[in-house]
């Protein structure tokens, strides 16, 4: 990629930055509050049998695995926002995939924070859903998920090539 082109390309790309720095603060925000209000493992049910706000802290990855080795989530999550801005430059500049880049890597950048600072990640969500108690989790894992799901529309939809979308 040339210098001028990649320029252009950042230019183009200063809402997603934007974003993904609004979804870190809003996430750091939220897991703050919960934590100044609640202790570690206090539960507070909004919808009685659906959803209640639990206080707890993740070692490891969904559904506590891997749990304490906090390092190989810092090590992948490092990874993978490389590899992420590595592809926001090839996939076509459009705002779904442009907030689907901003979700993904603000989700990140959020609970590899928390990793780095803290040793684990401050989840709060506590979902059960038809019978079934759902791991805890964040407004991070939430954009996450949301971003990845994104980016499975554009692939399918051709838009991971920039050159061929111009």
């Amino acid at each position: 990629m040339q210098f001028d082109t990649l320029i252009e390309v950042i230019n183009l790309n200063k809402k997603t930055y934007i974003i993904a720095v609004f979804i870190l603060i809003v996430d750091q925000l939220s897991k703050s509050l919960i934590e100044v209000y609640f202790k570690l493992h206090e539960s507070f049910c909004v919808i009685k049998d659906f959803f209640c706000v639990t206080v707890a802290h993740n070692t490891g990855g969904a559904w506590s695995i891997f749990n304490n080795y906090s390092y190989i989530f810092i090590i992948f999550s490092i990874l993978a926002l490389g590899i992420l801005i590595r592809f926001m430059f090839s996939f076509k500049n459009n705002l779904r995939n442009n907030i689907a880049f901003a979700c993904t890597c603000g989700g990140i950048l959020s609970n590899l924070a928390d990793r780095l600072f803290l040793g684990y990640v401050r989840d709060f969500l506590d979902f059960k859903i038809l019978g079934y108690d759902y791991p805890i989790f964040n407004i991070a894992d939430i954009a996450i998920v949301l971003g990845v799901f994104l980016l499975i529309i554009a692939i399918f939809k051709g838009e991971d090539k920039r050159e061929n979308n111009k």
